[in-house]
């Protein structure tokens, strides 16, 4: 990938995925993955009637610009492993588990640190592979989801959840991350900020932020307290879709989908107010 810093820190692209049509990014956020700190993207395949056929992470060293796919599957009921037919429009990673929205289908959770080399099956070549661990079903529109974090940088434990529009009657929910094996996303209350075409949302202490896309213009961020949110100064990518919170390096990531604007995008918290 190409990296950039200016008043943000720009990772580009450098293959055929800067422009590809076939794979589309959309969620993104940071953890750890075999000792080393990346950003994980999500990319969702789809036929051109919009069917999809699968969904992947890149996740990306960010020292070194160098990145690792990972495709996401589930067990058929065959006991083979099959693509996972999601958007993946949002991701929550905590720990070895990789929370990824599925839209009208909740969440599904991943095992990251199942994470195995396939060589036959729905992959024609060697691929590394994570495996649906379970379905978290989820009473919202599942269009993307984002962790939150109390104002030192701490996770709170809790994820906000939301819903794609195209008018401004989208919800978002906020939900506590399950814990036992037969736990579920337990609900913490909902709030319709009144913003269409929402693509992602996190919260900071008491700041929520949520980005709205805009075509091919450039995206905006939405912040405030309580629910109340009004647009922030500071643009976002054109087509900007999921946000995520990096307390280490303080740092609000996004992305923009379209090709030949695809962009991997960190915003110092300085430059929001944070």
């Amino acid at each position: 990938m190409l990296r950039r810093t200016g008043e943000t820190r720009d990772l580009r692209w450098w293959t055929a995925r800067a422009w590809t049509n076939r794979w589309y990014p959309q969620g993104i956020d940071v953890g750890v993955l075999r000792g080393r700190r990346a950003l994980a993207v999500s990319w969702f395949r789809q036929q051109r009637d919009g069917t999809h056929l699968g969904s992947r992470v890149v996740f990306v060293d960010q020292e070194r610009a160098r990145h690792i796919d990972v495709h996401l599957a589930i067990r058929g009921d065959d006991g083979d492993l099959r693509p996972a037919p999601i958007h993946a429009g949002g991701l929550a990673w905590v720990g070895d588990r990789l929370f990824v929205a599925a839209t009208r289908d909740g969440i599904w959770e991943f095992d990251l640190a199942g994470l195995r080399r396939v060589r036959r099956g729905f992959l024609r070549r060697s691929r590394l592979v994570a495996v649906r661990s379970r379905v978290h079903p989820v009473d919202l529109r599942c269009s993307f989801l984002g962790r939150t974090f109390h104002d030192d940088g701490t996770p709170t434990g809790r994820v906000l959840i939301g819903e794609y529009r195209r008018d401004d009657d989208g919800r978002i929910g906020e939900f506590t991350i399950p814990e036992g094996p037969d736990a579920g996303f337990a609900p913490h209350g909902e709030m319709r900020p009144g913003i269409p075409r929402m693509q992602g949302v996190v919260r900071w202490g008491d700041r929520t932020l949520v980005s709205q896309s805009s075509l091919m213009n450039p995206g905006t961020l939405w912040t405030g307290r309580g629910g109340v949110l009004s647009p922030h100064a500071q643009a976002l990518p054109p087509g900007c879709e999921d946000l995520a919170l990096d307390p280490e390096e303080r740092m609000l990531w996004t992305l923009g989908e379209h090709p030949f604007h695809r962009v991997v995008r960190g915003i110092p918290f300085a430059r929001i107010g944070l």
